[in-house]
């Protein structure tokens, strides 16, 4: 009975928002069992794109971080140049 259960959780989910490519992955055994272990009784499919999202997400927020760094490092190479004491000039000056 448990069984058909999960099954149709599968089922309602595979279709929702119409049709779902099916992926495969290879993993250490010791993962697969750990995350059976860990989300048993649930969706695993629906987990498991779930944390696809987040890898996703996460990527993309990687790159933008990248991307910022680069146009930083760029911008550095037209700033205007001056001394540590023009810089420690700056830093004193209105100070009490």
């Amino acid at each position: 009975m448990q069984n058909l259960r999960r099954h149709n959780l599968v089922e309602i989910f595979n279709k929702q928002g119409g049709v779902m490519p099916t992926v495969n992955f290879s993993v250490p055994e010791d993962i697969k069992n750990a995350f059976n272990a860990t989300f048993e009784g649930q969706n695993k499919s629906a987990v498991i794109a779930d944390l696809m999202r987040e890898a996703v997400e996460r990527a993309h927020s990687q790159q933008r971080s990248k991307e910022a760094y680069q146009r930083i490092l760029e911008r550095r190479q037209h700033a205007p140049r001056i001394t540590e004491g023009q810089f420690r000039a700056a830093r004193e000056e209105g100070r009490p």
